[in-house]
């Protein structure tokens, strides 16, 4: 999607300072081990003192790190002074009812900080990591590009919602002047922890998980989005999206490939759509007792079904 309106301006690339929020997170850390690669020099954003363990230590060592989150305007702004590119890619994956309004507040609330931020400190470039979740589902077995425009409908899940919405903050800054990019990877797989984020697709093909749907999605490398992000900083490229995807595989596909590599069994049992609308009540009953947050929620067993291809 082309939304340029002026000619872009020159891009450094060398030497460039950047600064990235959800420099701790699985996509996060792979764009900060990519860019000391490169040679920028890189500011990252971070809750906590907690370092991925999935990537060298020494990578880090390479970064100043600004204690903060996206709700600590001072700490944005702190951390964007003197910087030429800001990448936002920090947000809040949840399928939980629960944690409803934490993320709309990260998503939404805390991409508004870090776009004015961006415009006060006077950003020459903005690189939003967003999601092809922001682009909507479809329920026909269409293939989606940079050209879709959101639709209301029941497949979109709140954090497909939020992300549109982030979205939205970002191209308001566009009108105020920003240079940006929204980049739309599809599911991110990698090398990681896998009791976080999509990662954790891997420990359930581990754990010989018997049940496959018959819903079909895209897939990515961590990688491959990483090394994305930072050759866009090296183009003379604004105000457009791009789509990031590998491969559009079923979830049986992708099961089966990493239960494969693995050595563990397959999943042998089809989960329909009537299994699965009893399954996450099941689950949500079972939480209620246990205190922990359930395997399936009504949104991730929907998503179990739908099929969407993406260009």
């Amino acid at each position: 999607m082309n939304w340029e309106e002026k000619p872009a301006r020159d891009i450094m690339t060398t030497a460039s300072k950047v600064f990235i929020t959800g420099g701790t997170g699985f996509l996060g850390a792979y764009i900060i081990r990519e860019l000391v690669s490169k040679g920028f020099s890189v500011r990252a954003l971070r809750r906590g003192n907690k370092i991925p363990s999935f990537i060298d230590a020494s990578v880090f060592s390479k970064v100043e790190w600004v204690d903060g989150d996206v709700l600590d305007i001072v700490a944005l702004e702190a951390g964007m002074e003197g910087i030429d590119t800001v990448i936002h890619s920090a947000a809040k994956v949840s399928f939980y009812a629960s944690e409803r309004d934490e993320l709309y507040k990260t998503n939404v609330e805390g991409t508004a900080n870090v776009v004015n931020a961006a415009l006060s400190k006077q950003v020459s470039r903005f690189v939003q990591i967003s999601s092809v979740a922001a682009l909507g589902r479809t329920k026909q077995s269409t293939i989606v590009t940079e050209e879709k425009k959101w639709e209301e409908s029941s497949t979109n899940t709140n954090y497909a919602v939020s992300k549109y919405m982030a979205e939205n903050e970002v191209w308001r800054g566009m009108a105020e002047g920003l240079d940006v990019i929204i980049l739309n990877p599809s599911t991110i797989l990698g090398f990681g922890d896998w009791n976080a984020s999509s990662a954790a697709i891997f420990k359930n093909a581990y754990n010989e998980f018997p049940w496959y749907t018959s819903g079909v999605n895209g897939f990515v490398d961590v990688e491959d989005v990483a090394h994305v992000t930072v050759l866009l900083l090296e183009k003379n490229i604004v105000n457009e999206r791009f789509i990031i995807n590998s491969d559009n595989w079923s979830f049986r596909k992708v099961f089966e490939s990493i239960a494969d590599n693995f050595g563990k069994k397959r999943p042998h049992k089809s989960a329909t759509i009537w299994m699965g609308s009893i399954a996450w009540r099941l689950e949500k009953l079972k939480s209620l007792f246990t205190g922990n947050k359930p395997l399936l929620t009504r949104e991730t067993a929907k998503i179990a079904h739908t099929q969407t291809h993406f260009n």
